[in-house]
């Protein structure tokens, strides 16, 4: 294990806000082999930055690594510290992109957030990172297209 890993196995409370979460990698033990991670968050939460209600999103992170992976309860803690962050859905989900991006420099990533809807209109927010690897196992992202998302 990382001597760089600080929540992992510590009793550790959620970040007020994305900005102070802190995102843990570890060495990718497979450097070099064509594989997909897949970290799924069907329970993502967010604030409307006009009203303060809260939003409700399925999220779908798919990457390939390269040098590191992301160390699992450090992403839970960053996705969890929106909880009592405002922003549109693109910003949240674009933010949470780019941090991972930022962290990984990932071979390819791409995310998918589906949002429920607000004002009967359901809002999902696509990225990636470009065209996926030739010979990447793509498997579907597994969320239904809106038909009440249950």
């Amino acid at each position: 294990m990382s001597e760089e890993l600080r929540l992992l196995g510590s009793t550790t409370a959620l970040p007020e806000n994305p900005e102070a979460a802190r995102l843990e990698t570890v060495p990718n033990p497979h450097p070099g082999l064509l594989y997909l991670v897949r970290f799924t968050c069907p329970e993502f939460t967010s604030l409307c930055p006009v009203t303060g209600q809260p939003d409700f999103a399925h999220l779908v992170i798919d990457y390939v690594p390269q040098a590191t992976i992301l160390e699992s309860k450090s992403l839970k803690l960053y996705l969890g510290s929106f909880r009592n962050h405002a922003a549109f859905h693109e910003d949240c989900t674009l933010a949470v992109a780019r941090r991972l991006v930022a962290a990984l420099a990932p071979l390819w990533l791409r995310i998918g957030s589906y949002w429920h809807p607000r004002g009967g209109i359901p809002i999902d927010v696509f990225y990636q990172t470009g065209e996926p690897p030739a010979g990447l196992w793509l498997p579907d992202p597994g969320v239904a297209p809106y038909r009440g998302r249950g």
